[in-house]
């Protein structure tokens, strides 16, 4: 009998680090966790049953592999069906942001030119095409009914600059009357390069 402790040792190990991975799957309150421990160290006896260094291999399998073991196991347990019911899953970045809708409405909006709805110091609002706009000024006190141009989105908002008096449909028709920087963009708004 003394000559077969160690293969009781090696089923009690394995026995006890399945037990011990099969509680972080089934949750039993704790009894699969008391089984497991009792295993382990009914193996970690086992071995010194049949010799010291077996029992020292027992002992060490036991200290490196369960911890390992149940890493691993907690790896792969929110894949499950108990680790998904238990856990909250982070969102996707579609489930969090918000509709984009506006946001790219209000880009296209670059560009053209509309009519301040009321006095901007500095926000306001404008009307483009029939719609009623919030909208900030590049820095200057715009009157109520003077046109302006969008030059730029920020923060839900147009950024709009004064435009000499013209009507939208001029610009439109003749691309000779439109102004350079509604092509281009401003040319104010870059460094000069070394050279030029």
């Amino acid at each position: 009998m003394e000559e077969y402790w160690w293969a009781f040792a090696v089923l009690l190990l394995a026995l006890g680090m399945g037990l011990g991975v099969l509680e972080i799957f089934v949750p039993s309150g704790g009894l699969l966790s008391f089984l497991a421990f009792s295993s382990v160290v009914g193996a970690i006896i086992c071995g010194f049953l049949q010799g010291e260094m077996v029992g020292l291999g027992v002992l060490l399998a036991a200290v490196v592999g369960g911890p390992v073991l149940v890493v691993l196991a907690l790896k792969y347990w929110p894949k499950t069906a108990v680790g998904r019911r238990v856990l909250l899953m982070t969102p996707e970045s579609e489930d969090v942001l918000p509709e984009d809708s506006r946001a790219a409405y209000l880009k296209t909006l670059i560009g053209q030119v509309g009519r301040a709805r009321c006095k901007m110091l500095p926000a306001g609002a404008i009307i483009i095409d029939g719609r009623t706009v919030d909208a900030v000024s590049e820095g200057v006190a715009i009157k109520e009914g003077e046109l302006v141009r969008v030059i730029e989105f920020r923060a839900n908002r147009v950024v709009v600059r004064p435009v000499e008096e013209e009507t939208p449909s001029e610009t439109a028709e003749d691309p000779l009357r439109r102004p350079i920087d509604s092509i281009t963009g401003d040319p104010f708004d870059e460094e000069p390069k070394e050279g030029a």
